[in-house]
């Protein structure tokens, strides 16, 4: 098969992709896996309505639902629940079509009124903006199912697709009968595994669906169990208590490295690490003078940071735009300076620095926030850590309640335009403000059908971001994961740029 990117999405104005059939049925799946998991489970991400542009519901999403295409080992994207699908020579009409035989959970088939179901109902990240651009959405027949624009939409793909979650299908009917509440209780997908049971704050445990169109899975029962603190899933790690613990990082993936048996296995990652300063365009705040802005860029060691927790896996970046998205322009790095950034605090009026008020931050990365706030302080920007669960930082940072600075980032799949749209300019998701220059050449582009001149609209943009230091970036994050003996195939790095294990099916146990 031809293996596409996004970037082949969008290069032509009429495409058509078509998968090779599934596999023959492989043995029934046995064993059990056992993951610890890094952060708190949010029922809410076992529902793919209500994504909240970040990377971590696709964990569940990859589990437990199915999407028409998303990005799988032959692709990025892959064809999944739909076989095929094309776009209009004028940009103004996409058509997807069903592959035959896909079920749901519950052995009912997943039908084109499922997809217009699934799309009305979405209201994660980007939901309206998204939603204001398609004029119709018909079913054409059986298994097909087109989409009409309102105007050309260079992105539609993109954002379907890949930005938010809204290609990813629920039965309509399940989701009727149980309520939205209900579904989050007993959520039934199309994915390779069905949901079991889930105990808040403990864990949740799947079972193979046998049933599933690209394989059976191999491991009869997945167990997450959430295991907040990095030293304790360790230790789960090293007793075997656990198969797999993820994000392992500083002195403690050391030791996975020197524990015969085990294996650090990192992922690369599209997860930008930023800070951002919500209050910039308030111009009581200090963030609203630039230079205090750029006094934080070059403050941080960079070196440091990325040795100390990542083992120097990390990238040092200059952009929120991750290097693997298309269109993106490298932007130099950020040099560690304090001098500077003491000067620099010193022509702004704060020669003896300011009390900066909260460091916000997701607590499984609070001791990246500690780091960074030591080298705050030492150019004399003075602030407190306050580490939140990800799903309450995540409600926060879109709500726009967060004040002070905020540690931000993102490892969701998109493009430079679509991270833009999220972060970047008006009306986003996570933009507490935005630059009018930058929302013009953004509203240009994303009607902008010749990839040339979209891309040098998109590169502008991207020098003017950078200028205006609305973010300081911190790092392209590496996923540090430890692997136990019993596992076979651990599903990491099997689909380029995605940050955790998948897809489950692929992922294997050891023969006893």
């Amino acid at each position: 098969m031809t293996r596409y990117s996004w970037r082949h999405v969008f290069a032509a104005a009429a495409l058509c992709f078509f998968v090779r059939s599934p596999a023959p049925a492989a043995a029934a799946p046995e064993g059990t896996l056992t993951i610890a998991l890094h952060v708190s489970l949010a029922p809410t991400w076992f529902d793919p309505a209500e994504a909240p542009g970040i990377v971590t519901p696709y964990m569940f999403y990859y589990l437990l639902h199915d999407a028409l295409a998303k990005a799988l080992p032959e692709g990025n994207p892959a064809p999944a629940l739909a076989e095929s699908w094309t776009a209009s020579p004028d940009g103004m009409s996409y058509e997807f079509v069903l592959r035959p035989g896909t079920k749901f959970h519950d052995n009912t088939p997943v039908t084109a009124e499922d997809v217009r179901f699934s799309f009305e109902r979405y209201r994660g990240v980007s939901a309206a903006a998204m939603k204001e651009r398609v004029a119709a959405v018909e079913i054409t027949g059986e298994r097909t199912i087109r989409f009409k624009m309102k105007a050309p939409w260079p992105d539609f793909f993109m954002s379907y697709l890949g930005t938010t979650s809204a290609g990813w299908i629920v039965p309509k009917a399940h989701v009727l009968k149980t309520g939205e509440e209900g579904f989050k209780k007993a959520p039934i997908g199309a994915g390779p595994y069905r949901y079991v049971s889930f105990t808040p704050g403990v864990d949740l445990t799947v079972e193979a669906f046998e049933g599933y169109w690209r394989k059976t899975p191999s491991v009869k029962r997945i167990v997450y169990k959430v295991i907040p603190d990095e030293t304790v899933r360790l230790v789960a790690l090293k007793l075997g208590e656990v198969d797999i613990a993820l994000s392992i990082r500083g002195e403690l993936a050391k030791a996975i490295e020197q524990t015969p048996g085990l294996s650090l296995q990192p992922t690369s990652s599209p997860g930008v690490f930023w800070m951002y300063f919500p209050d910039q365009w308030d111009p009581k705040s200090p963030w609203h003078d630039r230079r205090v802005r750029e006094a934080a860029r070059y403050a941080m060691d960079y070196d440091t940071i990325n040795q100390s927790l990542l083992l120097g896996h990390g990238k040092i970046h200059g952009s929120m735009i991750p290097d693997t998205f298309d269109y993106y322009v490298p932007v130099p790095p950020p040099k560690y300076d304090p001098a500077r950034a003491r000067a620099l605090l010193t022509e702004a009026g704060y020669p003896n620095g300011f009390d900066a008020g909260f460091y916000n931050c997701d607590v499984s990365y609070s001791n990246l926030g500690e780091i960074v706030l030591n080298n705050l302080a030492a150019v004399g920007i003075r602030a407190k850590l306050r580490p939140l669960e990800r799903a309450a930082f995540a409600k926060a940072y879109t709500e726009k309640k967060l004040k002070d600075i905020a540690q931000g980032g993102s490892a969701a799949f998109g493009n430079t335009a679509t991270r833009f749209e999220v972060f970047a300019v008006k009306g986003g998701a996570y933009a507490y403000g935005s630059y009018p220059d930058i929302d013009e050449l953004f509203d240009r582009q994303a009607v902008e059908m010749d990839r040339g001149k979209r891309g040098a609209i998109l590169t502008d943009m991207q020098r003017r971001l950078d200028d205006s230091r609305m973010y300081a970036p911190i790092w392209q994050l590496a996923f540090l994961n430890g692997v136990g003996p019993r596992v076979g195939v651990s599903g990491f790095n099997l689909i380029k740029g995605y940050i955790y294990a998948a897809p489950y099916e692929d992922i294997t146990l050891k023969a006893k």
